[in-house]
């Protein structure tokens, strides 16, 4: 299943450690592997942690899978691959609709996009300008964001153009920290991060007003982290050969890693392999996009962006299907009674 739950130091409240190693002892879990991203991991090292503490044998390995591709040390993680394909698809689909294609629209389009405090998605959008059809802008959260500067770029473009299509990661901020979307305060997870959202149309009202021209607000919300017809097969393999690694070190006697990807791109082409990573060094240290990836302007990715991100989107994955839809498998949950 999912969950946003955080555990407490076991230092300061070890209620659900207890509760956990009870369960383990019942039904003899001598393995345990829990898969996710920053916070995940930051609970898989606890859980390891503790067991350690309390002489209990378990392999503890954590298996990375987050679209945020925020982990630390990895290269790279599984399901970024597959949400930057998509991204980058919609938005070459987008042009050809929005902005016209046999014909010219004229009209702003904004597309917001998932990453709260790192731009990886959202740079995405880039691999599409790079393949000749993409966002005229791109705003991460890695640089500050200046609304004058913001709409100048727009007006620029818009009277070049007559059109101008914009990518904004929903965590772009203002140079005091404060998230420039509206809904910053609406709620909080689980782990106290903010639940972001209404950022392509608070944007699209302020072009509207300032340039007066017509402007469209596109928010891919959970469908960019749920088009598996749109997934990479690189991804795909990547995301089997990670799992599987997790299960074969716990076997041979590893437990307390990750299994990261290390990964050469050169004149040979593109190859990844497995580097095992202490959870400790990956749990709640956040990967972020190198500023020398995003242009001077910051309303943009570089070319090294490009380089980086172009391989993890390769391949096709065509999933089984029933009468043209997608068949997926459908998992009995089975509570662990204590």
């Amino acid at each position: 299943g999912s969950c946003r739950y955080k555990l407490a130091e076991p230092s300061q409240d070890d209620t659900d450690y207890r509760r956990i190693l009870e369960i383990f002892r019942k039904y003899d879990v001598r393995y345990f592997f829990y898969n996710g991203g920053n916070d995940s991991m930051d609970t898989c090292n606890k859980i390891s942690k503790y067991m350690q503490s309390v002489g209990y044998a378990c392999r503890v390995i954590g298996v990375p899978k987050t679209i945020d591709n925020d982990l630390a040390l990895t290269d790279h993680t599984p399901g970024y691959g597959s949400a930057a394909k998509y991204i980058a698809t919609s938005t070459k689909e987008v042009i050809r609709d929005g902005l016209g294609f046999s014909y010219k629209k004229q009209q702003v389009i904004i597309i917001e996009i998932m990453g709260r405090h790192a731009g990886w998605l959202a740079g995405a959008a880039g691999l599409a300008t790079a393949m000749g059809a993409g966002p005229d802008l791109v705003y991460l959260p890695e640089t500050d964001f200046d609304m004058k500067k913001f709409l100048a770029d727009v007006k620029r473009i818009y009277d070049e153009k007559g059109n101008c299509l914009v990518a904004v990661s929903e965590g772009i901020h203002y140079a005091d920290g404060s998230f420039v979307s509206e809904a910053k305060t609406s709620a909080t997870d689980g782990f106290g991060h903010a639940q972001l959202g209404g950022l392509a149309s608070m944007l699209a009202d302020t072009v509207k007003n300032e340039l007066g021209c017509k402007v469209r607000g596109i928010e891919l919300s959970l469908l960019q982290r749920c088009a598996a017809h749109c997934a990479s097969k690189t991804d795909v393999d990547e995301s089997y050969m990670s799992g599987k690694a997790a299960v074969e070190n716990a076997v041979a006697g590893k437990t307390d890693y990750m299994p990261g990807f290390k990964c050469t791109r050169d004149e040979n082409g593109y190859k990844c392999e497995i580097e095992l990573l202490p959870l400790s060094e990956v749990a709640n240290t956040e990967k972020k996009v190198p500023r020398e990836w995003i242009n001077e302007e910051g309303n943009g990715v570089t070319q090294e962006f490009v380089d980086y991100a172009l391989p993890l989107i390769n391949g096709e994955n065509v999933g089984p299907k029933v009468s043209g839809l997608p068949r997926f498998a459908n998992l009995k949950k089975i509570k662990a009674e204590a």
